[in-house]
């Protein structure tokens, strides 16, 4: 079964610009089933299918498959449930991690959330002086809320 583990935070200044590796995603929720959601992301030249289980505090199951990239346009032009998420996803090793830093697009333009996936649930990491506030278990800051309810409407 694969679990994973992240914390979130808000991105309070732009001192990670320039750092890292970049790549634009769109995702979109397709479905949902008892205490899980159907993802389909694009990124770059590549897809996957996703199942996102509930989580418990910041630890959840979660499975991924990779399917054709002209399936998942079919589905996310067809099939998505809400709006569509446009984002560019940085990538930033700090101290020997990796940060996912997201800078959303469109509706959702002016967010910027940075996540590290952990090993385990009380993993220590060091925190870059970008981070702000911590937004784990606040359900606003999912991509499944934000595809639904966008910040811009907040």
């Amino acid at each position: 079964m694969a679990k994973e583990t992240e914390r979130k935070f808000l991105v309070c200044s732009d001192s990670w610009r320039g750092e890292g590796q970049s790549l634009r995603m769109m995702q979109g929720y397709v479905g949902k089933g008892r205490n899980c959601v159907f993802r389909v992301r694009i990124a770059g030249e590549r897809a996957w299918l996703t199942i996102k289980a509930r989580r418990d505090g910041i630890s959840g199951d979660e499975f991924e498959y990779e399917i054709p990239c002209p399936d998942a346009r079919t589905m996310l032009e067809n099939h998505a449930e809400s709006g569509i998420i446009d984002k560019i996803r940085h990538y930033i090793l700090y101290e020997g991690m990796t940060w996912e830093l997201d800078e959303f697009l469109g509706e959702n333009s002016g967010l910027l959330i940075a996540e590290i996936e952990l090993p385990y649930p009380d993993c220590p990491f060091s925190k870059p002086d970008w981070l702000g506030d911590e937004v784990s278990l606040d359900p606003r800051y999912t991509n499944h809320y934000l595809a639904a309810h966008p910040y811009s409407g907040w």
